[in-house]
């Protein structure tokens, strides 16, 4: 499902099933996640099953994949990737770094956000263009949708820059042919000697589900 928002250049996999029976952890992954409790263990091998199949496509062997700092996957050298999951659905999503600086992809059911919770994830004026997509489209959750968007932002974001990015650091427009525009309201990591302004990004609704990627391909050079 995912390969719809993704170009060619990435490699992808992912499953609507909460177990895989291929899936499998290497013995160091076994004992990252030990104290786990079971969903937490299903999430965390179905992802890791999603990420070995994509990186097989781009010619990786089946290896550990441990976590990195803030609790993402710790990919081969040479390879930017993302994992995502939700309840009934997980993915990943993998690209060599010659063809892609750094991406990130992101899934949620589409259900609203808590009130409270929305205050924290929205600027102002996402809030006011959020109700005049709701009142076009009110079958999409446009404020998960929003914090889709801006998970898979962060999780581009973090590989390059190496720091946080908080929700209110970054505006996001969205476009009802799929798209969104990203305008970074802080400096942004460095890219090919040019501060990162931003990032475009593609969504879609299927499914019962909302499904968002950003990916920065290693020949752009800003924004």
């Amino acid at each position: 499902m995912i390969e719809r928002i993704l170009p060619r250049s990435v490699a992808c996999a992912d499953t609507t099933r909460d177990e895989e029976p291929e899936a499998f952890l290497f013995p160091e992954e076994e004992a990252a996640i030990a104290r786990a409790v079971a969903k937490r263990r299903r999430e965390y091998a179905a992802g890791r099953h999603c990420a070995r199949l994509a990186l097989r496509e781009i010619g990786h062997p089946d290896a550990p994949l441990l976590s990195a700092e803030r609790g993402g996957p710790r990919w081969p050298v040479g390879v930017a990737g993302s994992i995502t999951h939700c309840d009934g659905y997980r993915a990943a999503a993998v690209a060599p770094l010659d063809a892609v600086a750094s991406l990130g992809i992101d899934a949620e059911p589409n259900q609203p956000v808590e009130a409270h919770i929305r205050e924290f994830v929205l600027l102002p004026a996402e809030q006011a263009a959020l109700r005049a997509l709701t009142r076009r489209s009110p079958e999409i959750h446009w404020d998960r949708l929003m914090f889709s968007a801006k998970e898979s932002v962060y999780k581009t974001w973090h590989p390059l820059a190496r720091r946080w990015l908080g929700f209110h650091d970054a505006q996001i427009d969205f476009t009802e042919d799929g798209g969104f525009r990203v305008r970074l309201l802080v400096e942004g990591p460095l890219h090919r000697g040019r501060s990162l302004t931003g990032f475009d990004g593609r969504w879609m609704h299927a499914d019962g589900l909302l499904i968002t990627s950003v990916v920065l391909p290693a020949s752009r050079r800003g924004r």
